[in-house]
């Protein structure tokens, strides 16, 4: 039986992954901050799930969690990062900022970082994250999340060029949503929005088929595109 970690599954499309791979046959450790909700997914399957509630920006408590849960699964092939946010800032309010910042890379960087480090002890694995369509580009109207989120399609590039480098079967995969109709989603007018459940079955085809990049859905592979060849002349007034 394969052995999977996802942090931050208590909703949306790490719920959604969760579920898809405990259908498969993976006994799958689910982490959150709201046990209420960690444990209505472990009673439907009981068998196939381990809970965690704790904070990922609690950053000393992270490592022993995640050994600990380890240790419980008895051993790991996959460990998926679906933990983060993000707000809107007109105003530039630092505590929001802040806030995006401790959650999107000091968490985030602390949670690839033990993952790739366990994969590469054990000689395989596969990480998979969720970071978004927003860090193909800066965005005015939420500068700290568009900045974070282009932070983590760096780092993540920089660990699959290292597993190359070091000819490790150690697969990582970006998924790069657009807009899925979760509780956190913000801004207006989203268009080419996704349900959880069609972004999850999408993320879920991504890592069988251990793809290194994924647009989430399908199609906004055009806007991200665009995205890049947009000259900084027009896309700076936009």
């Amino acid at each position: 039986m394969k052995k999977a970690i996802i942090v931050g599954a208590s909703s949306g499309m790490g719920r959604g992954i969760a579920e898809l791979l405990a259908n498969d046959g993976y006994r799958v450790a689910i982490t959150g901050r709201r046990n209420e909700l960690l444990t209505e997914i472990r009673n439907h399957k009981p068998e196939q799930f381990i809970i965690s509630c704790f904070d990922v920006t609690t950053l000393e408590i992270v490592p022993a969690k995640l050994d600990e849960l380890v240790r419980e699964l008895g051993g790991l092939d996959l460990f998926f990062i679906s933990a983060g946010g993000g707000d809107l800032n007109e105003e530039l309010d630092f505590k929001v900022e802040k806030t995006m910042i401790d959650l999107n890379v000091a968490a985030f960087t602390q949670l690839a970082d033990w993952a790739y480090r366990y994969f590469r002890n054990q000689g395989f694995g596969h990480l998979v994250a969720i970071s978004s369509i927003a860090g193909i580009r800066g965005l005015r109207h939420a500068p700290a999340y568009n900045a974070t989120k282009a932070y983590q399609v760096s780092y993540l590039e920089g660990l699959r060029q290292k597993s190359q480098y070091l000819r490790l079967p150690i697969t990582v995969t970006d998924i790069r949503p657009g807009f899925v109709d979760t509780p956190n989603a913000k801004g207006e007018g989203r268009f080419w929005q996704a349900s959880v459940k069609k972004a999850s079955s999408q993320i879920y085809s991504a890592v069988i088929s251990r793809r290194k990049v994924a647009y989430i859905t399908k199609r906004w592979w055009l806007i991200a595109m665009i995205l890049k060849i947009v000259p900084r002349f027009i896309y700076e007034r936009i």
